[in-house]
């Protein structure tokens, strides 16, 4: 009942702010700007990037790989630069979900996003080094579901950080059917 009583009271501050000069000034007073933990955020950055450094160890693409892909599969250099696109994207997510959690909820976000990172390189490794697209279809539902879980998870604490997933979740979708041609 609290966090509902401060909302309206912030959307009440935030009508009378906007007077003759705007929502501008109201943007721009210092009270409104939550500055940027850069400590936090290099963090995220790292740790995401070693997620991404870690996954690209698995992912060779060789011969059996262009013997099973589907012909609509998107041309090899545009992966790379999408993840390369996504991966900054749920760091960004990460760093909201963190700053933007209360203290006794911060190891949630460690964990989830932690399982999340372990299916992401879990998922080049079932593929690409066990060559076993079965297997890998059922490994990437289960982290289509721990994305859908994470924006879930996110949603009240943090609409930034779940917004930031949206793409993820999109790419991890279409991942799902390239996985799923890819069984033969």
């Amino acid at each position: 009942m609290a966090k509902k009583r401060m909302k309206k009271q912030k959307r009440e501050t935030r009508r009378k702010s906007q007077g003759k000069k705007g929502m501008w000034n109201y943007l721009k007073s210092e009270s409104n700007i939550k500055k940027l933990n850069w400590k936090v955020f290099i963090i995220c950055i790292l740790i995401v990037a070693a997620v991404a450094y870690i996954g690209s160890l698995f992912t060779v693409i060789g011969t059996w790989y262009s013997s099973v892909k589907p012909s609509f599969t998107p041309p090899n250099i545009v992966f790379p630069i999408v993840w390369t696109f996504l991966f900054y994207l749920i760091a960004v997510s990460l760093y909201y979900s963190w700053t933007e959690t209360e203290q006794r909820k911060k190891k949630k976000v460690i964990v989830y996003y932690g399982i999340n990172f372990i299916l992401n390189i879990l998922w080049s490794v079932i593929f690409f080094t066990l060559e076993s697209p079965r297997l890998a279809l059922l490994e990437i539902l289960i982290l289509w579901v721990s994305i859908l879980f994470l924006i879930a998870f996110n949603w009240n604490k943090s609409r930034k950080a779940a917004y930031f997933l949206i793409p993820y979740l999109l790419w991890v979708s279409f991942a799902v059917v390239l996985n799923y041609f890819a069984i033969r």
